[in-house]
């Protein structure tokens, strides 16, 4: 079936996020006397918030909420957006799609706050048809229901949508809502990996020079 839309996860695949989430989170948590310094940096590479929320709570402090918690790194990344670097030809990907006619959407684990944030140092939010957010979303990735959602805010079935990722989580996801998937540099069973996002256009028979 012909790729007609485009999914794009933000994180890693569009924006170089990951440093800014890392410093972010590593900086909130040792305000609350947590310190992930030593942490593998992949640790939660792909993971939803609440999921890291999860992962962590038994380790702060007691009377810290969730939610309390959420707020301080959704703020100090927005308030930090500026250190943010786009992936290597995302937004002159994203123009050539768009002056082509095909529909895009954004499909983010992240909150509403950073997604907003993101898109906004790309500049590219007018291009996208919409984006879906942690916050719009009973379940996040690895749970399909981002990459279904995404699907219908294109009026296209699953199948005719190519989600861009860069994470094992975020594959799994598109994988289980139906969706083609182009793999950024990852080997994954059932997705095809390429080397940069030059690689998308000619997957939708768009031209790239």
């Amino acid at each position: 079936m012909r790729l007609r839309g485009v999914a794009w996860d933000i994180d890693g695949t569009l924006v170089d996020s990951e440093p800014l989430h890392l410093r972010v989170l590593i900086d909130v948590c040792l305000s609350h006397g947590l310190d992930l310094r030593d942490d593998p940096v992949d640790r939660f590479l792909g993971v939803h918030m609440q999921d890291v929320w999860a992962a962590l709570a038994p380790d702060l402090p007691k009377g810290l909420s969730g939610a309390a918690w959420m707020e301080a790194i959704q703020n100090s990344y927005v308030a930090r957006a500026q250190e943010l670097c786009q992936i290597p030809d995302a937004v002159a990907v994203i123009r050539a799609l768009a002056q082509a006619g095909v529909p895009q959407v954004a499909v983010s684990n992240s909150g509403r706050q950073v997604v907003d944030a993101n898109l906004a140092a790309l500049g590219v939010a007018e291009l996208l048809t919409t984006s879906i957010s942690l916050d719009d979303v009973r379940n996040g990735k690895p749970d399909p229901e981002p990459y279904v959602r995404g699907a219908r805010a294109l009026g296209l079935p699953p199948a005719q949508v190519l989600a861009v990722e860069d994470s094992a989580t975020g594959v799994l996801s598109a994988l289980a809502a139906g969706l083609a998937v182009a793999a950024l540099g990852l080997p994954q069973p059932g997705a095809q990996e390429i080397s940069g996002l030059r690689d998308i256009p000619p997957m939708l028979g768009v031209g790239w020079a």
